[in-house]
């Protein structure tokens, strides 16, 4: 019920910014919590960032704590990820999530929906 596609990606230097987005399709999309995961090569897909249904409460993981920012806005059926302060291990091709269940996961079996990705690359 929910197609999500994201956008945003791009290469930055260390320390640089970038802001990803993820429109999704839809009239239900409050009606889903929201993730970020991403993926770099030879690495297991891992948990980034989440955010709940009405953007009131938010979790991130301890390697992107205090320098990424999650937010959504339910009227544009949009989530963000607001990337500060990257390093190269950020490098990863980046996607969102959408789960209809009501308790916060970090699980990626969990989530109905996913996007197609968008690359993020950070040079040293």
């Amino acid at each position: 019920q929910v197609q999500l596609v994201e956008s945003g990606g791009g290469l930055v230097q260390a320390g640089g910014s970038l802001r990803l987005s993820c429109a999704a399709s839809g009239r239900t999309f409050s009606s889903y919590a929201m993730a970020w995961f991403r993926q770099a090569p030879e690495k297991a897909r891992e948990f980034v960032a989440h955010i709940n249904r009405s953007g009131g409460s938010t979790y991130y993981a301890d390697s992107v704590k205090g320098r990424f920012t999650i937010s959504r806005d339910n009227a544009k059926s949009t989530v963000y990820l607001q990337m500060n302060s990257l390093k190269p291990e950020d490098t990863a091709v980046y996607y969102c999530a959408a789960t209809s269940r009501l308790v916060l996961t970090t699980v990626r079996g969990w989530f109905d929906y996913w996007g197609q990705g968008t690359q993020v690359t950070v040079s040293s």
